[in-house]
């Protein structure tokens, strides 16, 4: 049975990335193994939403507070080799 949290809402980073087959594949690098996809952008945004839903449920609330009080969070590219 999921326990229901007090009502919180939080913003979490999303990466979002179109696979060779025009899938758009979406991740929340702040909580493991929390992805999907979708054929649309919208589509593929909606279901991360409920995956992240999903995910929070099996986090202790300690944890989700830890995850909504991260003040920055940022993406950055680097160039090596292959």
């Amino acid at each position: 049975m999921a326990r229901k949290l007090k009502s919180t809402k939080i913003t979490l980073p999303v990466i979002v990335e179109k696979d060779e087959d025009g899938f758009y594949v979406v991740e929340c690098p702040l909580l493991k193994g929390c992805y999907t996809q979708g054929e649309t952008l919208d589509e593929a945004l909606k279901n991360i939403r409920e995956v992240i839903e999903m995910c929070l449920e099996d986090e202790s609330e300690d944890e989700i507070s830890d995850i909504a009080n991260i003040q920055e969070f940022s993406f950055h590219t680097v160039a090596v080799e292959a």
